[in-house]
């Protein structure tokens, strides 16, 4: 992929730049403080705090062109655009960040509809650096109406090998905002230059140009193919549109310069994901692509996901938040946002979140399994077998992919110690998926632990091990059901595995010293044993560890009727 003209600026934004500002903060009366939190802000990625403070130490120190950059950074990071125009108006024409500036710039006159100003800037070259103003010409070229000089400038930019699947992407979207439909299809169905990468929105786009074709049998063939694998709520809702108007709508996914420009942002943000491991980069795109287009959701949607890996959840919610019902993406917004909240141990805001969901969208099983996930995380069991129960009313249970569905109500039974509707469930699962190794496992276990079809555990928890044999969980279900069988010797080896892949689980640790005392080791099983202990078991399970350790596992196993009694 081309160099990227914001690689270097913006890890000096936030590292060389701030240990620069240490030696001005010294000497400005009134600026140490804010200077400090805006610092420990920038450490944290909390742009929002970090803007009030860069702005509160310029106010101090107005002409410091680190924090002047800084405090652009982390505007522009907020997606907060005019304001960080504003300031980047202070900085000095030599100052070492003049690139964000341009980024803010350029962003600025695309919002304004400045198509004009916007080619000056390229040419300039104070646009946003090649990557985005190659692509950023032929929308702009679209924009003044010549559509000939805009495709010359897409397939200019796909002579560059790695960005060909962009640029030919980009290209049949600006002949659909022209009309040139059966253009578009050539290009998204791969005749014309090859396959290409599809995405989610590659995808809503052509089924938009097949609808334009009065192809409409062909663009539900496309959605079918896609959700019956990943049933997507907005992919969903866009097949229900198509069904129910006969006519063609008019076709609306990208049909302006200016939400062309918005795509070239969102598309390199994308793209640019996963090959630094850095989401500050992509972070900037995604909010210039929803400041450029307030509709493009997916774009506000992908700014949530960046800031939920920086931790940054109050913010990620916020962004989630503000896609609105009605919109295609509300529903996996909302999602989104729940999951957010979990992150950020707001369980029950998570669970109010996916109710409403689930109130305003009965006819989503994927909602209705979203919270019946939460409300077994939150121990909610019996509302959540509800939930799961009205998620497989309405999937087509023979689907393999809805095994996760029996499997998650299967746990939730065995919490409520409903052991026989557990049991079914698992099964259930299994016919799915057989050699799913979660539920061999689960099942198995939930087995041993009755005390009962030890055989047929044996065999299922074995299968699993197969599957996943660095599965601590699993590999301490094979040794406890040989322990459960009598087979004490054979039930070293496996858990001594599991402590050494979980060797800070209380129960996969008590587990041990139970084997150790059966095999005579009894001096082990005392370590283990308070080995268990300093890993914080849940209280019950600390009573009964501390009971083996005062009068031994044998009095403790009389008292209970026999080999097992643990977890």
């Amino acid at each position: 992929m081309r160099r990227l003209l914001l690689s270097s600026v913006l890890p000096l934004a936030f590292g060389v730049l701030l240990g620069q500002a240490v030696t001005a903060q010294q000497d400005v009366p009134g600026l140490a403080g804010p200077y400090l939190a805006a610092r420990s802000a920038v450490l944290e990625g909390n742009h929002r705090i970090a803007a009030v403070y860069f702005e509160t130490a310029l106010a101090a120190d107005p002409g410091n062109p680190v924090l002047i950059s800084n405090a652009v950074f982390a505007h522009a990071a907020l997606g907060q655009w005019a304001r960080a125009a504003v300031i980047a108006d202070m900085l000095p024409p030599e100052a070492s960040a003049q690139e964000l500036v341009n980024l803010v710039r350029m962003v600025n006159l695309v919002m304004a509809g400045d198509l004009a100003g916007t080619r000056a800037a390229i040419a300039a070259g104070t646009g946003a650096g090649p990557l985005i103003d190659d692509l950023a010409m032929g929308w702009i070229h679209l924009g003044e109406g010549d559509m000939r000089r805009a495709a010359d400038s897409f397939t200019a930019v796909a002579a560059d090998d790695p960005l060909a699947d962009i640029a030919y992407t980009h290209l049949a979207l600006a002949r659909a905002a022209v009309g040139d439909f059966e253009g578009a299809d050539a290009i998204l169905s791969g005749d014309e230059f090859g396959p290409l990468s599809a995405s989610e929105r590659s995808l809503r786009a052509r089924v938009e140009v097949l609808v334009q074709l009065d192809r409409r049998d062909d663009a539900l063939e496309l959605l079918d193919i896609f959700t019956a694998s990943l049933p997507d709520p907005a992919l969903l809702a866009l097949r229900a549109r198509i069904l129910a108007n006969p006519s063609p709508a008019p076709y609306e996914f990208i049909t302006t310069a200016e939400q062309g420009l918005a795509e070239v942002f969102f598309t390199i943000a994308r793209a640019l994901s996963g090959e630094s491991g850095s989401s500050t980069l992509p972070l900037l795109y995604a909010r210039a692509a929803y400041g450029i287009d307030p509709t493009h959701s997916e774009a506000l949607i992908y700014t949530a996901e960046l800031l939920r890996a920086q931790g940054q959840y109050s913010l990620a919610a916020d962004a989630y938040a503000q896609v609105q019902p009605g919109d295609p993406q509300f529903v996996e917004a909302q999602l989104g946002r729940a999951d957010t909240y979990f992150e950020d141990d707001r369980q029950d805001d998570a669970v109010t979140v996916l109710s409403d969901l689930a109130r305003d969208h009965p006819d989503l099983p994927t909602v209705k399994a979203a919270l019946g996930d939460a409300l077994r995380r939150t121990e909610r069991c019996a509302e959540a077998v509800e939930a799961y129960t009205a998620a497989l009313d309405g999937v087509d249970i023979t689907q393999s992919r809805y095994w996760f569905l029996y499997y998650t109500r299967g746990i939730c039974f065995e919490n409520l110690d409903d052991f026989a509707s557990s049991e079914a469930d698992f099964r259930q699962a299994l016919v799915l998926n057989p050699e799913q190794p979660q539920v061999l496992n689960n099942l198995g276990y939930s087995m041993v632990e009755q005390r009962r079809n030890l055989d047929e555990a044996l065999a299922m928890i074995e299968r699993a091990v197969a599957a996943r044999p660095d599965s601590g969980y699993i590999v301490d279900s094979l040794g406890w059901v040989l322990y459960r069988l009598g087979r004490f010797a054979e039930a070293v080896e496996p858990m001594e595995r599991a402590v050494a892949l979980l060797p800070t689980d209380p129960i996969i640790n008590d587990h041990l010293g139970d084997v150790y005392w059966m095999v005579g080791r009894k001096r082990e099983a005392q370590f283990q044993w308070q080995r268990a202990l300093s890993n914080a078991p849940e209280e019950a399970d600390a009573i009964r560890i501390r009971r083996k350790l005062d009068i031994g596992l044998d009095r403790v196993l009389a008292d209970d009727g026999g080999v097992g009694g643990t977890q």
